[in-house]
């Protein structure tokens, strides 16, 4: 490290110094070194910004520079040769613009470089490989591994290094519980790679300049051209929102919950008081919650009640039920009357037009 600033010292004692003694400035010594310790401190500032940009980057960049001043080069000869004003103007735009451009647009697309990339560009008669991003939620969540058993989940499953150093971080972690979940995620990986018919990539690929796991994932889909894989609810707004095909498992996992339609009768067991006056909860086999009204007297017993409506959002699904008492006609399907309820959910359709 003292060998870099010794020399990053003695670089800008040469720039100003050369500035001062040339003075490519008319305006005096005192203006001349301003302005070569100004050059010498950007050159500094641009170097030690370099090592955080990637190398496919820097190599993207000289190539669309120097692509640009190519075919600059090529139409100011196409282009007549005057001395007029307008038309030397034109010719220094474009020896200006398109290295620009091509400096723009190679630094920006200089991921193509990497070398899986390039590999791909002669491979073009191969068929497309679907690739499935895993998160990091969904592996340690440990669902995947039974689709994968199953054969629902085709394609190529990549696991990106930065998602298992995650796992490993959260493996190490002084938690006992985090480390158990860690743990987990890592045994599931194991598993999944030993499955026959199932094939797993650990993928390199990484973006230095994005902080971030979930939008690292995001990028990772766009350069790959996948679907992440994940129960991350707020990971699958983002990726949706930019475009990028995700897989929920909760989303799976609601549509494959029974339907219940408003009017039908079941037997639930009451668990504990609701948030609202003289209500009780329950919770079916699925972990489907239960909201039935006049059932707070009813808590560790088994109730009759009668669906009044379904909420179906994409965290999950709510029934919504009344208790069914002895002697009594069960209700007829329809939103409840309470009013605060019926600002919170919507009222059900006539099962007529609920689809079969």
């Amino acid at each position: 490290m003292a060998w870099f600033i010794l020399a990053r010292l003695l670089f800008f004692v040469g720039v100003t110094y050369t500035s001062a003694a040339v003075q490519p400035l008319p305006w005096g010594a005192a203006a001349n070194v301003a302005f070569g310790a100004v050059l010498a401190a950007a050159a500094i500032v641009f170097e030690w910004r370099l090592p955080d940009v990637s190398v496919t980057r820097i190599v993207g960049a000289v190539l669309g520079a120097a692509f640009g001043l190519l075919f600059a080069g090529l139409l100011d000869r196409a282009l007549p040769v005057t001395h007029e004003a307008g038309w030397t103007f034109f010719h220094r735009l474009i020896d200006l613009l398109f290295p620009y451009i091509g400096f723009v647009i190679g630094a920006r697309r200089g991921e193509w470089l990497e070398p899986s990339r390039l590999v791909t560009l002669f491979r073009a008669a191969a068929p497309q490989r679907r690739h499935k991003i895993l998160d990091t939620s969904v592996i340690i969540d440990g669902c995947v591994a039974d689709i994968c058993e199953t054969g629902f989940l085709d394609g190529t499953l990549v696991v990106p290094q930065f998602v298992l150093k995650e796992l490993q971080q959260i493996a190490d972690s002084g938690d006992t519980m985090r480390r158990n979940r860690g743990r987990r995620g890592l045994d599931i990986l194991q598993k999944i790679q030993k499955m026959t018919g199932v094939e797993v990539v650990v993928s390199d690929l990484d973006f230095p300049d994005v902080r971030e796991v979930d939008l690292k994932l995001i990028e990772l889909a766009r350069a790959l051209q996948g679907k992440i894989v994940t129960n991350d609810f707020n990971l699958n707004k983002v990726a949706q929102l930019r475009g990028v095909g995700v897989l929920n498992i909760n989303e799976l996992a609601n549509a494959m919950k029974p339907v219940v339609l408003p009017g039908e009768a079941m037997q639930v067991f009451i668990l504990k008081e609701g948030k609202e006056y003289n209500q009780g909860v329950a919770y079916l086999d699925d972990g489907t919650m239960v909201v039935v009204d006049n059932a707070r007297k009813m808590i560790s017993k088994t109730i009759d009640i009668v669906v009044t409506s379904v909420l179906q959002t994409t965290a999950g699904k709510m029934i919504f039920g009344r208790h069914i008492e002895a002697g009594a006609a069960p209700p007829a399907p329809g939103p409840d009357r309470d009013d605060a309820r019926n600002r919170t959910r919507p009222a059900a359709p006539p099962p007529a037009q609920q689809p079969s």
